[in-house]
């Protein structure tokens, strides 16, 4: 298997890659799989099923650049993806990462119709993308559902903070297995194929600070990785780190 190396560059637009499974979505199908989809009352899927279509995009693809206008809002069923922040001197930070959870570019259909972040495919998978203006349409008519992805977006914002905080506060040790554990979790798979390169990007850190990071880890057996092939594996000690943005997500979409 090839690895491509972190692209630095990224296209201003990323084109759609539609699987075979382009066709209009009905009920119980690939929805299912996103956790934030599985919560919306009957009567709203049946008015959005007709919107919903499942896309295969590729790993470090862009759906949308902090400023741009969103036109499509993206719920991820295998794929993950990063909001990232792109700072005046060209360097990037990940403020959040959203997969299965959750859903990308909500705050639009919550007339936030300006991106405030970079919207970037982290891992390569499986998308349900729905129009805008659908999803805004039913929204306006479903208290129940306007409620559900407010408090959505207040996980966003939630575990943005978080990063902040961890970014202020904790070693690079710390956010790197922060940051390893929250793809993980996403990703349902020990196998994690990440370039150091893209991991400092993430964490806003030099490459080096990754490499010895990553060399130290793997001496204290908790992680595995291949210079050069980006292959990571996360050890069992290493998923028993605490996640606070976690745990106060899943107390926020309780309501």
């Amino acid at each position: 298997m090839t690895y491509r190396p972190a692209i630095i560059g990224y296209p201003a637009k990323a084109p759609i890659a539609e699987s075979s499974s382009r066709s209009r979505l009905s009920a119980g199908t690939h929805f299912m799989n996103n956790q934030l989809l599985s919560l919306f009352p009957p009567s709203d899927m049946k008015l959005l099923g007709p919107h919903l279509k499942a896309a295969q995009f590729d790993q470090h693809r862009v759906l949308f650049e902090a400023d741009q206008r969103i036109r499509h809002v993206y719920f991820p069923t295998s794929a993950v993806v990063s909001l990232v922040i792109t700072l005046s001197t060209g360097e990037m930070v990940e403020a959040a990462m959203i997969g299965k959870d959750g859903v990308v570019g909500a705050s639009a259909a919550l007339d936030g119709k300006i991106a405030v972040s970079r919207g970037i495919i982290q891992l390569s998978g499986e998308i349900v993308v729905c129009d805008i203006e659908a999803l805004k349409s039913v929204v306006i008519q479903s208290p129940k559902l306007l409620a559900l992805l407010m408090r959505h977006e207040q996980t966003v914002y939630a575990q943005a903070q978080q990063s902040a905080a961890c970014f202020a506060t904790h070693q690079v040790e710390a956010r790197f297995c922060r940051w390893l554990l929250r793809a993980r979790d996403l990703s349902d798979s020990d196998y994690l194929p990440f370039t150091q390169e893209y991991l400092g990007e993430m964490l806003g850190v030099r490459r080096t600070s990754v490499t010895a990071v990553a060399r130290t880890l793997q001496e204290t057996g908790l992680i595995k990785y291949a210079r050069g092939k980006s292959r990571s594996w996360m050890q069992k000690r290493c998923r028993r780190v605490p996640a606070n943005a976690t745990v106060r997500s899943r107390r926020i979409m309780k309501g």
